[in-house]
Order: structure tokens, then sequence, then C-alpha cells
């Protein structure tokens, strides 16, 4: 179904507001609340969006294709590793604004979470696998190795400059030169052996 300009234009204006809304107060922000940023009525709001998970899909959505973008740009600009790791500063950021929309979005029961995993799988393959080919990385290391770890600094890290150090921190340890590189993923590491 194609949208007639303006309410083409009062959905845009509508996630544009969400977005900075979220941003503030996370996924339970007030739908008034984005509504009056947004100009519209609550009206106009619930007839684009019936439900709050459905503007927050399309909030996550439209937040999650411009990392993807991001990572095709990276791909094309840098050498392999120096893409993968930009990306993935990028990736640990996106964790630390989206205040815990991306747990409720990405859920893999439901057709946004699935629509949305496979973007972000999409998106970092095409930077992960270039860096496994080029040396830069460990084998073994997957999508959901790098989805994991990132998340995880974006939820201890307090501050972009902490979570810029644990990341680079935790990609030392996946470099394909790392002493443990080449070790059996449940083998003990080399100074327990004895």
């Amino acid at each position: 179904m194609t949208l007639r300009a303006d309410a083409r234009r009062n959905r845009d204006l509508l996630v544009a507001a969400a977005i900075a809304v979220v941003a503030e107060e996370g996924p339970d922000a007030s739908l008034n609340e984005i509504a009056r940023r947004a100009g519209v009525g609550p009206g106009t709001l619930y007839r684009h969006f019936p439900t709050r998970d459905a503007l927050l899909a399309a909030v996550f959505k439209g937040r999650l294709s411009r990392l993807c973008e991001q990572s095709e740009e990276l791909a094309a600009a840098k050498p392999p590793g120096e893409a993968l790791i930009a990306w993935l500063r990028l990736l640990t950021r996106h964790a630390m604004t989206d205040k815990g929309l991306g747990a409720r979005m990405m859920l893999p029961t439901t057709a946004a979470g699935v629509d949305c995993w496979a973007m972000l799988r999409a998106a970092a393959d095409r930077l992960l696998l270039p860096a496994q080919r080029e040396g830069c990385l460990r084998p073994d290391v997957d999508f959901t190795d790098l989805v994991e770890l990132t998340a995880g600094i974006a939820q201890s890290a307090p501050g972009p400059a902490r979570a810029d150090r644990l990341l680079t921190l935790t990609l030392d340890g996946l470099r394909s030169g790392h002493p443990n590189a080449t070790r059996e993923p449940d083998a003990p590491p080399d100074h327990a052996r004895s």
C-alpha cells in the first residue's frame, strides 16, 4: 500500500520523534510525548502504528538499517581488518544507546526479530569473512561471538571511551596471531598443561 504524501510525512515525523524520545526514555517512552513531538495527534500515531511494538520495530529497523549500510561503506573504504574493527565500534555504540530496545525487538520468536537478526548477520558476515580470509581474525570466531561480545561490552561499559578500550582488549584476543588461536576451544591454556 502506497501512502499519500501527507501520510508518509506524518509517519516519518512519528518515527523521527520516536527515535529521539526512545533514546531519552527507553522503549517504554510515552506514546503521547512521541505524538506531541511529531506535531500530530495520538489518533494519527495509532493509525500508522496500532501498537507500541509496531512503532518500536520501525524505530529499531531504521537504526539497524543505517548500521548495516555502514558495514557496506566500511567494506568498500577500508582493508578487511580495519573495516571490521570500525564496524564493531559502531555496533557497540548502537547497543549502548538503544536502552533495551534491541533486546525487546530482536526476539527470534517474532517476525521483526527474525528480520533484524538476518540484517545484522548479513552486515557482520560482509566484514567478518574477509577479515578471517586476510588472517586478521581467528577462524573460529563467528557472528554470534561478535554480537554477544559487543552486547556485553555495551551493557557493562559506563561510557564510549571505556567501551572502546574493552573492545580493543577483546579484539586483541580474537586476532589470528594470538598464542591460543590454534588451541582447541575446550583445551586448557598452555600454562595449565604440565
